[in-house]
């Protein structure tokens, strides 16, 4: 038996990347999945179609606009009409913009704390208290290594991530013995296909292979030369929803080929 059999996952940011890797990996393990992201009608339906054809699990999704409070508050109402209750949240979406602070636009700023960040708030508030009455919940945030170091002309994006990792440490600490854990995952280099798109770009800009452009734009950062998989950031919050992680909280668990161990 599928070890997340009967649980319900709700995920943000999941019709691609690794909101996508996640919220498969948690529906190959039995999971009920609530989608959410941005995406054309089409690419949702057939992404929504796949989990539940390949997991035979139920699959739902919400167009929810995270940058809304309320609208947080709806999805996560929405995900327990359709599908029972939010055992899993995973805290996901994100977006970025690159600018030195001086140029970084106001409403870019605003945007990025708004979804990067005060979302998962708002999902936290909503979804905690069900959790805590069933004696059982696992919210994953997904920070960066970018919430433990900092790298220049990301500032919203990076002052978010390390926020996402005290708002994590602070919901471990307050949820410790209900039966709920909190955890954030802090990726490094992830091959996600808009990566790929941006690595084939650059190689027809370069004239360089793709092989040369991906050596050269992970190299910067990671002493290990190696994009990590959004299968395999799907399968580490599959282990911290399992019984092994049960004394897992409050941390930053990274993911990131070494980046942050320089």
């Amino acid at each position: 038996m599928a070890s997340l059999k009967g649980r319900v996952a709700l995920v943000t940011g999941s019709t691609s990347g690794i909101g996508l890797g996640i919220a498969r990996s948690l529906a190959a393990e039995g999971a009920d999945i609530m989608m959410n992201g941005f995406a054309s009608q089409a690419d949702i339906d057939r992404e929504r179609a796949a989990i539940e054809n390949d997991f035979g699990v139920r699959a739902g999704y919400s167009g929810a606009d995270l940058s809304k409070p309320a609208a947080v508050r709806q999805m996560v109402a929405d995900t327990i009409a359709a599908l029972g209750e939010v055992d899993i949240l995973v805290n996901n979406a994100g977006i970025q913009f690159v600018a030195e602070i001086v140029d970084f636009p106001e409403e870019k700023w605003d945007a990025i704390i708004a979804i990067n960040l005060s979302a998962a708030f708002h999902g936290i508030k909503a979804a905690a208290p069900g959790m805590k009455t069933r004696g059982w919940g696992r919210i994953i945030n997904t920070a960066s290594a970018h919430g433990l170091v900092g790298s220049g002309q990301k500032s919203a994006y990076v002052a978010a991530k390390h926020a996402i990792l005290g708002l994590t440490k602070v919901a471990g600490i307050e949820l410790a013995n209900t039966g709920v854990t909190v955890n954030a995952i802090c990726p490094g280099w992830v091959l996600t296909p808009l990566v790929e798109k941006q690595l084939q770009d650059r190689a027809a800009k370069s004239g360089k292979s793709v092989e040369q452009e991906k050596l050269e734009l992970v190299s910067e950062k990671q002493p290990m030369h190696e994009f990590t998989t959004p299968e395999q950031i799907g399968a580490l919050a599959v282990f911290l929803c399992s019984d092994a992680a049960k004394t897992i909280t409050g941390a930053p668990i990274s993911i990131d080929g070494g980046w942050v161990a320089e």
